[in-house]
């Protein structure tokens, strides 16, 4: 049968007819043997077979089959014309051939093991065979060889695992695998902490995911004590962290840590005075703010932890205090948490709390008293006191609240001139190479309407600047560039879109965002079905939210209500078929009822095939993460009734890529919250389109003066909604 076996494609025709192995061997085989080098023919014929069908290109197909045809062929004729070898030891190489043949055939085509790799992996186990039969290690081969033919070669000696290098051989295949999968490292460490190169590895995964690292450094045992000696101060340092119960605590300062800038212990000196580990973050974060500007352009480890944290102390120490404190008319009793904050300490209560501050809390509370506490009260000074750092979202946030004016006013005319160059310009640049990182430029597009109601100077001034951007990146060739600001320019120039001069849907090729068409909201039973988060607090702002809520409804005769143990359905008794479903505020935070009762509810919602296409948030601002995860991507209505900042509305419209989002710089308010549900049922109840420019001023009219007109010009209506627009916009032309 050789001589045919040297011709592939002859040895192709043979193994599609399916035809015995006949002809006799152009070499002499002893009888005991004949067995072993049939068991490879065997092999060979199935390999080609398979290899006629699923590889399709000619030239890689010839490769394949010389390597393990002709080669092989010449492997077994050396290995039984070996006149030194014993017979034992020439049925261990052949045995060695058929097993690394089935290894190619299980493993080709599969992950880190190409099918080109046939020459490689013959050639490789010839060189083996030859160290082994001069009892040498095959360390070599295995080490000079791609992890996939290592691997194959390795599994495929089994039966040469006396090898003086078989035991090495596999370590060095380990290393392999990890080099190429290094997020199993530490799993791999886990059960195998002494590794002759563990150290190496461990230095690879720590800075690879720190806070993997971390987790797997707090289970103690033999991998916990190898990373607490490291040599490398990283890893040795999340170590000790991971030793502490307030590990946590420390990854905001992990680069200076590491830097040898702070201790752990100077961190325990403060880290249970929240105000003081709320300063030393503040102090930290500007500094890393400065390392982020050219020419270091340096990027602090777990900076992300840093800002997170920071978020979370402003908002649970100052902003929910002073928020929850609203209606106390003495502004020293509602703002005395903020007595003792320096000005950038403000300055970072209010850019990092914008999903969650009141407009009276920042007007009254936040922002005065950063200039007050000034000793020269000028804006451009307290941006360089910060580094610059989050200047976009504190002009976002001034041009949001109308504080805007004045704090360009608290500077020369030149700097003010200067300050918003920077606020337009160099958008197009992407932080930490995330192709969706669209926040600066969101922020752009949010504030431009709110300059343009109060500052139409400003707002030319910001325009032309747009343009001139948009100019030089068609120079520089920058499709992200031309995309950011072709958009702002047209967003811009459409300003005023209720007079609907302009048709931006059309202009930026997205679907309306002046009017909701009924059809779009129905199921295949012409149902419109609603779905309202609500979540009890301590204060019971959820429970009287829900009780108002419900208002709308009891006692209603279009009305029908079903009133469940943990959810209510509310159904309409004319006109078209309404159905709306609200989880009951459930306060117990031991037992987290109000997860459950969602979560039922959604249950009974996928049983019944009701999918949502309107959606209310209603509950603070730090329930809408949970009013998110389950959001349901059917909606086609979102409103948030607060937090309209770019990264709830970035996910909204990652969930639900065409929603129509309704926001609120405030807290939803039910003054506000009420009418324009009532509004959007009624439509639905009619079976019309919602048309929002239309239903606006219907409601405008009836917050004309007061308190009621201030916390519904806090609302922001689709068409309206320039952030959400831009990033609609943005994904279409981006093919996103």
């Amino acid at each position: 049968m050789k001589p045919y076996l040297l011709a592939s494609s002859l040895l192709l025709l043979i193994a599609q007819a399916g035809l015995a192995q006949t002809t006799a061997y152009p070499y002499k085989i002893a009888m005991q043997r004949v067995l072993w080098h049939e068991n490879i023919d065997k092999q060979q014929i199935k390999l080609f077979a398979s290899i006629n069908k699923s590889v399709p290109d000619e030239s890689v197909s010839l490769q394949i089959t010389d390597a393990t045809g002709r080669h092989v062929d010449e492997l077994q004729e050396q290995i039984e014309t070996d006149s030194i070898l014993s017979s034992q030891s020439k049925i261990k190489y052949l045995r060695n051939v058929e097993s690394t043949l089935q290894q190619f055939s299980y493993w080709r085509g599969q992950k880190d093991f190409p099918a080109t790799s046939a020459p490689a992996l013959i050639k490789g186990l010839a060189e083996c065979i030859e160290l082994d039969r001069k009892g040498q290690s095959i360390e070599p081969v295995i080490e000079s060889s791609d992890y996939g033919v290592a691997r194959m070669l390795v599994d495929g000696l089994a039966f040469s695992k006396d090898n003086p290098g078989m035991a090495n051989s596999r370590v060095i295949l380990t290393r392999k695998y990890l080099g190429l999968h290094p997020d199993e490292i530490l799993l791999e460490l886990r059960k195998q902490p002494n590794l002759p190169f563990a150290d190496s590895i461990l230095k690879v995964a720590a800075h690879r995911d720190v806070r993997k690292f971390y987790d797997y450094a707090q289970a103690r045992g033999p991998l916990s004590n190898r990373i607490a000696s490291h040599p490398d101060t990283l890893v040795r340092t999340i170590g000790q962290m991971a030793g502490s119960r307030n590990g946590q605590l420390y990854f905001p300062f992990l680069d200076n840590l590491i830097r040898g800038k702070i201790t752990i212990r100077e961190i325990d000196s403060v880290k249970d005075n929240d105000f003081s580990y709320f300063r030393l973050l503040v102090r930290t974060r500007i500094e890393y703010a400065g390392r982020l500007l050219p020419p270091v352009r340096d990027t602090a480890t777990e900076l992300n932890a840093l800002t997170e944290m920071m978020a979370r102390k402003a908002r649970q120490l100052f902003v929910r205090e002073i928020n929850a404190l609203h209606d106390v008319n003495d502004l020293n009793v509602r703002f005395r948490s903020l007595e003792r904050l320096t000005p950038q300490e403000l300055y970072y209560v209010a850019v990092l709390s914008e999903d969650e501050i009141y407009t009276s809390s920042y007007v009254s509370g936040v922002y005065p008293r950063i200039f007050q506490r000034m000793t020269n009260p000028r804006g451009d000074s307290l941006l360089m006191s910060v580094n610059g750092d989050y200047f976009r979202k504190f002009i976002k946030m001034a041009a949001g609240y109308n504080t805007l004016n004045h704090f360009l006013g608290t500077m020369g005319k030149e700097e003010a001139e200067t300050l918003m160059k920077a606020f337009v310009i160099g958008l197009e640049r992407k932080k930490n190479d995330r192709n969706d990182d669209l926040e600066d430029a969101v922020d752009v597009a949010d504030s431009y309407s709110s300059i343009m109601d109060k500052n139409k100077e400003l707002a030319g001034f910001i325009l032309n600047e747009v343009k001139w951007n948009y100019d030089k990146n068609v120079q520089d060739n920058n499709k992200r560039g031309v995309v950011i600001y072709k958009l702002l320019k047209i967003l811009f120039e459409s300003a005023d879109t209720a007079s609907r001069k302009m048709d931006l849907s059309t202009m930026l090729g997205i679907p309306s965002i002046y009017a909701q068409d009924y059809k779009s909201l129905t199921d295949d039973s012409g149902r419109v079905v609603q779905q309202v988060f609500f979540y009890g607090d301590e204060d019971k702002d959820g429970q009287n939210s829900f009780v108002n809520f419900m208002g709308m409804f009891r006692g209603k005769a279009e009305w029908k209500i079903d009133d469940k143990p943990e959810w209510v359905s509310i159904r309409s008794t004319r006109g078209k078929p309404v159905y709306i479903y609200a989880n009951k505020p459930l306060y117990k935070p031991e037992e987290d009822l109000d997860e459950k009762a969602q979560v039922k509810l959604i249950e009974y919602l996928d049983s019944k095939n009701l999918r949502p296409t309107v959606v209310v948030h209603r509950g603070h601002s730090y329930h809408l993460p949970y009013t998110l995860k389950k959001l349901a991507p059917t909606a086609r209505i979102v409103v948030l009734g607060s937090c309209g900042g770019y990264n709830n509305l970035n996910e909204v419209l990652t969930i639900c890529r065409d929603a129509h989002i309704i926001s609120s710089k405030q807290v939803g308010t039910k003054t506000v919250n009420e009418p324009i549900l009532e509004a959007i049922n009624a439509n639905l109840v009619a079976g019309r389109n919602i048309d929002w420019i239309n239903m606006w001023k219907e409601l405008s009219g009836r917050f004309r003066t007061g308190p009621a007109k201030e916390k519904f010009d806090d609302y922001i209506p689709p068409y309206k909604n320039l952030g959400a627009i831009f990033i609609k916009a943005y994904r279409n032309a981006m093919g996103e």
